[in-house]
């Protein structure tokens, strides 16, 4: 009886996952059409990031690093080329399974927080959890102890007007974290802090690089950038330098 033949692609994201590649980009593409013209976000970005790295990608406005941190966190789609996540092409993906990845595989961390105003920091904490359908006892308990790795469990019943913005941030961090995702990523975390504060965020997320996270940071500041083991320069849509730092 023949066997059925293997697709190389999805061989390709077997071999990447074995060798422990969490990221991994071939010739990836965003075009935008803007009335006659063609504008390339992304150009022909090649980059491949391992299981535990600590990497930040700078760049500065408008030089595509937020198109690409939209496409390896599955916000969006490329407009050509391939990009693998633990070992799964995007692009072979179903809405649901993107769902999930983006519910389980990426903790994101944005600049203006993003939590719901209402709600305590517990509460915004287990919302990934009530997406993923986690049983109410059990989501408590994770969030609870997520709060408490970023060290403000004393906080957990506070909404976020009652919390300071180095607070908030730790309150987006914890969100970010429940699920033990894969890759916490995260978009000008400092951005809305100041100086001393932001110094705590990054030392933080040091601390949790420490303790095994992947960490792919997108900053368009040199100081937040020097944080990570690596930092990735891009300028018009491509990788102008990829150097170690540490």
């Amino acid at each position: 009886m023949a066997q059925a033949a293997v697709d190389p692609l999805v061989e390709r994201g077997h071999q990447l996952r074995r060798e422990g590649i969490i990221i991994r980009t071939f010739d990836l593409w965003k075009t935008y059409i803007m009335g006659d013209q063609e504008i390339n976000a992304v150009s022909g970005v090649d980059i491949e990031i391992r299981k535990g790295e600590y990497v930040a990608i700078m760049g500065p406005s408008g030089s595509g690093k937020s198109t690409l941190m939209n496409l390896i966190g599955c916000l969006d789609t490329a407009s050509k080329g391939q990009y693998y996540i633990n070992g799964s092409l995007v692009s072979n993906l179903t809405d649901d399974e993107l769902a999930r990845i983006r519910n389980k595989e990426i903790g994101f961390v944005f600049q203006t927080f993003n939590l719901l105003s209402r709600a305590t920091a517990l509460h915004n904490v287990e919302l990934p959890l009530i997406y993923s359908g986690v049983p109410a006892d059990t989501r408590q308990e994770k969030a609870k102890s997520s709060l408490r790795s970023v060290d403000l469990e004393p906080r957990m019943y506070h909404k976020p007007n009652e919390l300071s913005g180095g607070q908030r941030q730790r309150v987006a961090i914890a969100r970010a974290l429940v699920n033990n995702p894969s890759i916490l990523l995260a978009d000008e975390p400092t951005g809305n802090l100041d100086s001393a504060t932001g110094n705590e965020i990054m030392a933080l997320f040091d601390r949790l690089h420490q303790q095994g996270n992947t960490i792919i940071l997108v900053t368009h500041e040199h100081d937040i950038a020097m944080h990570a083991h690596r930092v990735i320069h891009i300028r018009d849509g491509k990788v102008e330098k990829d150097e170690k730092v540490k």
